[in-house]
Parts: C-alpha cells; structure tokens; sequence
C-alpha cells in the first residue's frame, strides 16, 4: 500500500511540476501567446474546420441537399480519377514539374546564401541582396503578364533572337519550353526571399569554428565545406522535409496564367485539373477527392522524409 501510495504521490509531483513548468513558461512568454491568438484562430477556420468538407469526396454532392443529404458514392470519384484519361497525364507533369522545381530552385537559395556570406563589402552584399529579394514582392500576375510581354512576338526576347540571326516565336505557346519558363519565373521569384533563412541560420554559427579553423591552415574553401556547411544543414534538411511535403503541391496560380490550350500535354497539373473540374465544371465531389488523394500523397511523403531523416542524421521535424 505504501509503494501505491508513493507512486500516486509521485505521479501528483510530476503532473504539479509540468503544470508549475507552463505556468512559468507563459510568465515569461506571455505577450508572444497573446500576439499568437490570432494566428492559431486564423488555421482553425481556414484550416481545420473546411477539413470537414472532405466528405463530398465520397458522396454524389448536390448543393440543394447539402453535405449529409447528399447521395453516399463511397470510393467511386476516385475510381473514376484513376480511370481517366487525364489521370497519367497530370500525375507525371504534376510530379516532373515539382521534380524540377525541387533540384533547381532548393539548392540556388543555399548557393545564394553562402556567396553573400563570402562577400566582405558591405555595400554590395546590400546591393545584391535588396535586388534579388524585390520579384518577390511583385504579384505573381504581374510576373506571369511580364513574362507574356517578354516571351511574345515583337517582345525583347524576340527582339535579341532576331539580331543574331533567329526565329520570331512565342515561347509560351511552344510546350518544349514551358517548364523550363515555369521553373525560371519561380527562380527570380523566390531565389533571393528563401535564402534569407540561410542567411539567418549563418549569422548563428560559432565565429571561434573559423578561427581555429584558421588556426588549423584551413583556406576559404575549406572553412566553407567543413565549417559553413555543416552549421547551416539542420536548416538544410528541416527546409527540404518542407519542401518535399509540398512535393504533390505545385502552384495553381501559376499554372493557371502561364498554360494555354497549345501546352494542357506537359502544363497541366493536379492544381489546375482540380481548378477545372471543381469551379469551372462545379464538379465538387470529383475535385474534392482528387484534392484529397493530392494531401494524403504529401502527408505520406512528409512523414516518410521525416523518418528518413531523423534515422540518417538525427535532425527532423519531429
């Protein structure tokens, strides 16, 4: 009775002690829980209570009837996805687009990062980085309609092809060269804002690992493979884990102003099939269970990179 009596009370101790522990930590962190009250509110309705809507994935959805009264299908809109004639097509474009995206505009930050970590006058890093940090800010409308006035007949690009001897053609209407305008427009975009977390996660080594670094004859270069590298691939390796959980996500918005009817064989994606299907055709089961088969393939695939990761190196999201 006492060993039960002493277990109880020292369960009592451990609840008491976690509980003293939150209390204290929302002592000390009391404004940031405050200032973190809206964006929590913000994922609840915008995030987690539409999660309910998934049903109409399984049901023949008719908006008189609403979502419970609707006829229940089961898994018929996914047989009839998977049946389809677009299904092969928009999987593989869907998968080599984010394939692309992921060995060329993952690494560019990085590189961007550690060249601007290597440049010692102030004033250009500040020059190089204020230039590359500013497509970001510009409405991705805006860059698709620059990207349609460049890339069109009589456009600049045209214009420097002819000089030398070439062909007058718009580009965007030729598949052959979409991806490669997709994967460039998203480069210039977004290369300059994502290196900023490797910007960050360099100023936070330790500046004695260079010296003894120096101490040791290391050169620049091997300061760079053996100390600045490995600082920074925690950062590395959380941010691919992210990157590869939006594998299956590749943007709509973009897809929908760049693609046209001349390149639907290689532009055409899950995003924009779901955008067709589901506004344009007010087909809403189908959408929603090809949605959902899209967010189960990126939960699978974050899980997996995740286990992978923790396994290889210890460093995970979880």
């Amino acid at each position: 009775m006492k060993i039960k009596g002493n277990i109880v009370r020292g369960n009592a101790k451990t609840k008491s002690g976690v509980f003293a522990e939150i209390k204290r930590d929302y002592k000390l962190n009391k404004y940031l829980v405050f200032f973190s009250i809206p964006v929590v509110v913000w994922y609840f309705i915008f995030h987690y209570v539409p999660m309910y809507g998934v049903i109409i994935a399984f049901k023949d959805y008719n908006v008189a009837q609403g979502f419970l009264a609707s006829k229940w299908v089961g898994i018929e809109h996914f047989k009839t996805f998977f049946k389809s004639y677009y299904f092969v097509r928009i999987l593989i474009n869907t998968l080599l687009l984010s394939f692309y995206n992921l060995i060329f505009s993952f690494p560019i930050p990085i590189i961007l990062a550690l060249v601007l970590n290597e440049v010692r006058s102030k004033v250009l890093k500040s020059t190089i980085q204020t230039i590359t940090y500013m497509p970001h800010f510009i409405s991705l409308v805006v860059i698709c309609g620059m990207a349609y006035i460049f890339l069109s007949k009589g456009g600049p690009i045209n214009s420097i092809a002819l000089l030398f001897g070439g062909e007058e053609i718009n580009y965007l209407m030729y598949s052959q060269y979409y991806r490669i305008i997709y994967i460039a427009l998203g480069l210039w975009q977004n290369a300059g804002w994502n290196s900023i977390i490797y910007i960050a996660a360099l100023t936070a080594i330790d500046i004695t690992q260079y010296e003894a670094a120096e101490i040791d004859g290391a050169n620049r270069l091997h300061k760079l493979w053996h100390v600045t590298i490995p600082g920074i691939l925690p950062t590395i390796i959380i941010t691919l884990i992210l990157n590869i959980g939006r594998f299956m996500s590749e943007g709509s918005d973009k897809t929908i102003l760049l693609y046209n009817e001349a390149t639907y064989e290689v532009s055409d994606i899950i995003s924009s099939y779901v955008y067709r299907n589901g506004l344009l055709k007010a087909d809403y089961s189908s959408s929603a269970a090809i949605g959902l088969f899209n967010s189960v393939i990126n939960m699978l695939l974050i899980y997996g990179s995740n286990a992978f990761s923790r396994v290889v190196n210890e460093t995970s999201l979880w």
